[in-house]
């Protein structure tokens, strides 16, 4: 059975650091790409980052590149992403993601507050 589950997400201030964590289990994580998507309140679902399958390639929203860092841990069977320099606005529920055989698998979400 395919599953992720996030982990890590917090109230922080201004200027400071998150790691979210994505366990995965039912698949090998390094086989696929991993997506790191958030959700603001009454705003769409957007791609914060993603992690190919070779885990060498990644790519990221622009507002937070140069803040954000995807990673991956082969031997956890776990993603990461790394948040520093928060914003307020990027306050949201984030959630990752992967697609295996045409089908998406998300987990439940873990939320950011990012505020003073």
């Amino acid at each position: 059975q395919v599953q992720l589950v996030e982990s890590g997400g917090d109230w922080v201030q201004p200027g400071g650091s998150l790691r979210l964590s994505c366990a995965a289990s039912g698949f090998t994580l390094r086989n696929y790409a991993l997506n790191w998507y958030r959700q603001a309140p009454g705003k769409e679902r957007e791609l914060v980052a993603r992690i190919n399958n070779l885990g060498v390639g990644t790519s990221y929203l622009d507002s937070v590149k140069g803040r954000f860092i995807i990673s991956r841990d082969d031997a956890k069977n776990t993603a990461y992403l790394q948040m520093n320099s928060l914003k307020p606005e990027d306050t949201a529920v984030y959630y990752c993601q992967t697609i295996i055989r045409s089908a998406g698998y998300w987990g439940q979400g873990t939320q950011v507050t990012v505020s003073s």
